[in-house]
């Protein structure tokens, strides 16, 4: 039974079940089982992987925004090589100072 997913709308996991069946040799009805997705899914994944070498959707906004810029990422990393034995509450702390915009320890876990 095919998953009732729009057109372009699977995973990045998905899409690499279904490149890495194809790879390893698994036939096209054979991946579309494993996978779970219709025959002209794989199809079609596999023409894009193999026509514009890429796996991951085309759609721009299907990913949620990223909380540090890479500028941020940038400094983060600095903070935590300056205090090694920090705990990530400590990292934190000390990384929200100056920052207008607060990050969670999850963040930085």
């Amino acid at each position: 039974m095919a998953s009732t997913a729009a057109k372009g709308d699977h995973t990045d996991f998905e899409r690499g079940v279904v490149v890495g069946a194809r790879l390893a040799g698994a036939s096209v009805t054979k991946t579309a089982q494993l996978a779970d997705v219709s025959r002209a899914t794989v199809s079609e994944i596999m023409s894009a992987c193999n026509s514009e070498g890429k796996t991951s959707s085309t759609k721009g906004n299907s990913e949620r925004k990223h909380v540090l810029q890479d500028r941020n990422v940038r400094a983060l990393i600095r903070t935590a090589r300056q205090n090694r034995r920090g705990t990530a509450d400590q990292l934190t702390t000390d990384f929200n100072q100056g920052l207008e915009q607060l990050i969670s320890s999850k963040t930085v876990h």
